[in-house]
């Protein structure tokens, strides 16, 4: 019965596609990345082996979506490190010569126009983070918000600095 439960799921994720991706974009916020994580659910279903029965299709297989959606955006996450947001927000050497200073006022302009485009909260919570050096508990407890959504937020704010300064 689970080669069944797998060919149902399959089938069900076919059928259902278009809720699921719909329900996916909701919560993501991503059409791009839901159609992803779909694409990923089918393949991860494909090579799977066995499945035990599942009381609720439609649930399993948006959990699972979601899941490697979230697995994807952290993978993606990566690619800028906290150290380098720190290397763009440091301020310039006292002593740089004059085309590396007006790279910098250059650099920190931009990065100063790119935050000023985010939310309020998102942008307060990357400076508190990362200017003020609060620990993500302590920026949670200060904005009253989850430590989750700290996260989203943080994530969210240095995807959104990286692909605006081309970095």
């Amino acid at each position: 019965m689970s080669a069944t439960n797998l060919i149902g799921l399959q089938e069900f994720l076919t059928l259902r596609y278009d809720d699921l991706k719909r329900r996916l974009v909701h919560r993501l916020g991503s059409a791009e990345l839901a159609g992803d994580a779909l694409q990923d659910t089918w393949l991860r279903l494909q090579g799977k082996h066995a499945v035990g029965a599942v009381a609720s299709p439609g649930a399993y297989l948006f959990r699972m979506a979601f899941n490697v959606a979230i697995d994807r955006q952290r993978a993606e996450s990566r690619r800028l490190s906290a150290a380098e947001v720190d290397s763009i927000l440091e301020v310039a050497d006292p002593a740089p010569g004059p085309p590396d200073a007006a790279q910098t006022r250059s650099d920190l302009d931009a990065l100063i126009r790119t935050m000023e485009e985010l939310p309020e909260r998102r942008r307060n919570i990357l400076l508190a983070a990362r200017i003020e050096g609060l620990t993500q508990p302590e920026v949670a407890r200060r904005f009253g918000i989850s430590l989750r959504l700290v996260e989203l937020e943080l994530q969210r704010a240095q995807e959104y600095c990286a692909v605006r300064l081309n970095r």
